[in-house]
């Protein structure tokens, strides 16, 4: 069972408590100076550092020639990083918001994802595309979806989505080194976390889960925006007398069977939490493929606890819509207990 780590390697920089917006600028950063192949644009990243100031000062550092603001079109940007990719460079890109993202879909569905299989590898697209997503900061439509089922439905893509600093940091920095496509979706909710580290740091692997928290009796899944609730269930939960062991996914392509499968072994109970709709989100995945692999070991059905089946809600009614620790609880007590 793989439990998180941030020792900074050798030669860290002194300890400096960044947010994890300063900790995916500075994984850009780091790794634009390491590698001049690799380059940045989208909407807004030059000058203005992004709408959530994630690019901020690396226009300033590294000029236009390798960040660029790039025209308000999503498929252009996608097709450009593609044709980039293939003559050698390392596009990152921003799509600014989740649902700005769906433009731009025929390029990462059918090309991004499928060059490498397409031309028999003799051609890879080492490309990252960074997605702010999912809610929890009153945002207007269009600037708070979830659209994590799109792309692990999607052969050919790695998908990740941080929930810490750390992880943030790390497999930022992973992720650009990678010579595979990977979709990078960053929980604009925890954009202002803070924790000290030491850069560069390096957390797990991009593509484990990790345990950050021990329990017997539920292992409770989430990844992203949904981590800090989790952790927040499971420590309401010991009142009740109820040891929950929280395991945030980090990589929601691959999954990682290992990490989470001996936890469930362990615990033999499990529910999933995303704010996704429920009906086909990537919780269902989840509980299937956990299912399948360990049906003679589960002591309930795998539960999950999501946002509802309706287009996201307006800023007002979004605290209804995003799971809590009471709905989790809530959920957890349907189930019978001897």
């Amino acid at each position: 069972m793989t439990l998180q780590s941030t020792a900074p390697p050798a030669g860290a920089r002194p300890p400096v408590t960044l947010t994890m917006a300063a900790a995916l600028n500075a994984a850009i950063q780091d790794s634009m100076r390491d590698d001049p192949t690799v380059v940045l644009f989208g909407e807004d990243v030059g000058p203005l550092g992004g709408v959530f100031r994630v690019t901020d000062g690396l226009y300033a550092e590294f000029g236009e020639t390798r960040v660029s603001d790039s025209p308000l079109a999503e498929s252009g940007i996608v097709g450009t990083a593609i044709g980039m990719a293939i003559y050698g460079l390392r596009p990152v890109v921003e799509m600014q918001f989740d649902a700005f993202s769906y433009p731009a879909f025929e390029q990462i569905v059918s090309h991004l994802a499928k060059m490498r299989n397409r031309t028999r590898g003799r051609i890879s697209l080492p490309i990252v595309i960074r997605i702010p997503y999912a809610g929890d900061i009153g945002g207007v439509e269009h600037h708070s979806d979830s659209s994590e089922a799109y792309w692990t439905a999607t052969p050919g893509l790695t998908v990740v989505s941080p929930s810490n600093p750390a992880d943030a940091y790390s497999m930022l920095r992973e992720a650009i080194a990678s010579d595979d496509p990977v979709i990078f979706m960053e929980p604009k909710s925890r954009y202002w976390v803070k924790e000290a580290l030491s850069l560069p740091v390096q957390t797990a692997p991009m593509n484990t889960a990790v345990v950050l928290r021990e329990g017997t009796d539920v292992t409770l899944i989430a990844y992203g925006p949904t981590v800090k609730t989790a952790l927040a269930t499971a420590e309401l939960a010991t009142a009740e007398g109820l040891s929950i062991e929280v395991i945030d996914l980090r990589s929601l392509a691959p999954f990682d069977d290992a990490t989470v499968g001996a936890s469930l072994r362990k615990t033999s109970r499990a529910a999933v939490v995303h704010e996704a709709a429920q009906f086909g989100g990537y919780g269902a995945e989840v509980a299937a493929r956990l299912t399948e692999r360990n049906f003679f070991h589960l002591a309930a059905p795998i539960l999950r606890i999501t946002g509802f089946d309706i287009p996201y809600p307006s800023p007002k009614l979004e605290e209804y819509f995003l799971p809590t620790p009471d709905r989790i609880l809530a959920a957890l007590g349907t189930w019978e207990w001897s």
